[in-house]
């Protein structure tokens, strides 16, 4: 019998335990896949052992049990045998490994991710493991484990702040787009990284495949068994970058497709010929079976048209994610925001949306029946709680988009001492909802989601706590639309 660790699967040894969990993060997904995850678990000491010996290779149980013999020296060779055929059983049954008698069933049976698989396999759990603590969840453990003390789990690295489009409603001024990130300093930041058990890590810019050493990049971080998510916007893509993002199973891209109309998309990239750069590029990596996933950020250029990219991302099996948010650029200036919809134009938005998709307004709801739990002390946010961003030229500040706001600097102080001690991190962990007293008193804030960097962005002076009135209004508008469907289902 042969075993293997899934590909989509991310597996972390802290002694005492193991953590193992699927690629959730940045595994982009199909539109038909019925967003089918696996889940995370907890793992006994024992059971991290066991574990650990596996890899994304089949081994046979014989092999296995040599590995595991070597923890645990005193214990025979067939109960280990024993200990670990049902453990792995256990583990094949939640979806997170793969068992065969042959090398190649092992295999075959380790589904990749496929564009041309119209009916992707969905793991069905009709056994439920107690592996360990079944009696909590997986986050509740970690947080009794670690005492409260936040782990950093998301890491974004901007290797370099050049690019080669000047996009309209880009948040970074053009003319701080100068610089690259030294290799040793990110390969520094990697080691550090995976001591601190980081599961995902973004890659962007700027263009990140500017960068010259971007294909090492990527092969260091397959090493450390990240999962990779890469911010570009593709017209930058040959035949080595395809290959080697083929290499690492937990890679997966995001790019942002503004129109169908390449004069329209160009406008706005204000780059001409990035239209079909982008579009051949996202169909080769379709053609390569690398996840992809379209961001189409929707502003007054391509309002009449943002629909048409969500079609011909639905033929090729293409998730979109489409928002008008717009943020002003870091440094507080504001140029940019005239691309932004005004608020009735946002309203025709949502209309459209109610009549092209039936389930919209339902999913809204949803949304906002599930933060009416949230309460006055709860975190505003997961920044320096679970994520944090590096620039290239090694400042650390809370996440993407919010430059200005700088909590260290890795050429001076360590990822680990920034993340534990820096005291605008700790400012910011201490924040809560009841510090943003309007919001909590406001009577559509379960349609709204607090945003400390639209709030410091947007105001002249970076104040993070000056809430941000432009999407007070969008919250107020959702709340409104919600309320009339509901009065239309009341009288009809």
């Amino acid at each position: 019998m042969y075993f293997k660790q899934k590909f989509n699967v991310i597996f972390r040894n802290y002694e005492s335990f193991g953590y193992i969990t699927d690629n959730r993060n940045f595994g982009y997904k199909q539109t038909n896949n019925n967003e089918n995850y696996i889940g995370d678990k907890i793992l006994s000491e024992s059971g991290a052992v066991f574990l650990s010996v596996l890899n994304r290779t089949p081994q046979t149980l014989d092999e296995l049990a040599k590995k595991i013999k070597k923890q645990f020296t005193d214990v025979d060779i067939r109960t280990i045998k024993n200990d670990a055929r049902e453990f792995y059983c256990l583990l094949e049954r939640d979806g997170f490994i793969v068992s065969g008698e042959t090398l190649q069933e092992c295999n075959e049976k380790d589904t990749r991710f496929s564009y041309k698989i119209v009916e992707p396999e969905i793991i069905k759990k009709e056994f439920t493991s107690t592996i360990m603590h079944p009696e909590k969840d997986t986050q509740v453990f970690l947080e009794e484990y670690f005492k409260g003390k936040p782990q950093l789990t998301n890491l974004h690295i901007e290797i370099t702040s050049k690019c080669n489009e000047r996009c309209l409603h880009c948040y970074i001024p053009h003319e701080n787009k100068v610089n690259y990130i030294e290799p040793d300093l990110f390969y520094d930041v990697l080691e550090q990284s995976k001591n601190m058990r980081l599961l995902h890590l973004t890659l962007s810019g700027g263009e990140p495949m500017l960068h010259k050493n971007f294909c090492d990049f990527l092969r260091r971080c397959k090493e450390y068994d990240f999962s990779v998510n890469v911010l570009s916007n593709l017209t930058l893509l040959n035949d080595e970058i395809i290959k080697e993002m083929k290499m690492n199973p937990l890679l997966g891209v995001q790019v942002s497709l503004y129109s169908m109309d390449s004069h329209i998309h160009d406008e706005i990239t204000q780059m001409k010929g990035s239209f079909e750069k982008t579009k051949n590029a996202i169909l080769k990596l379709v053609e390569n079976d690398i996840p992809l996933q379209i961001s189409c950020p929707i502003m007054k250029q391509n309002k009449n048209c943002s629909d048409d990219v969500i079609k011909w991302a639905q033929k090729h099996k293409i998730h979109v994610g489409d928002d008008y948010v717009i943020i002003a650029r870091y440094n507080h200036t504001t140029q940019n925001l005239s691309c932004r919809l005004s608020i009735n134009e946002i309203k025709e938005m949502i209309n459209g949306k109610v009549v092209n998709d039936a389930k919209y307004l339902e999913q809204l709801e949803m949304a906002a029946e599930k933060k009416k739990n949230i309460t006055s002390n709860d975190f505003v946010c997961s920044v320096c709680h679970s994520s944090i961003c590096i620039a290239e030229n090694g400042n650390v500040y809370p996440c993407a988009g919010w430059q200005d706001y700088v909590v260290g600097n890795v050429k001076e102080t360590s990822l680990n001492d920034i993340w534990d001690n820096s005291e605008k991190v700790q400012y910011l962990r201490g924040l809560r909802n009841h510090d943003f007293l309007k919001c909590i008193q406001c009577s559509d804030k379960e349609y709204c989601t607090m945003c400390m960097v639209r709030n410091a962005n947007e105001s002249p002076h970076g104040d993070l706590l000056v809430v941000n009135e432009f999407f007070c209004n969008i919250a107020k508008l959702n709340r409104q639309i919600i309320h009339e469907w509901k009065e239309r289902s009341i009288n009809s």
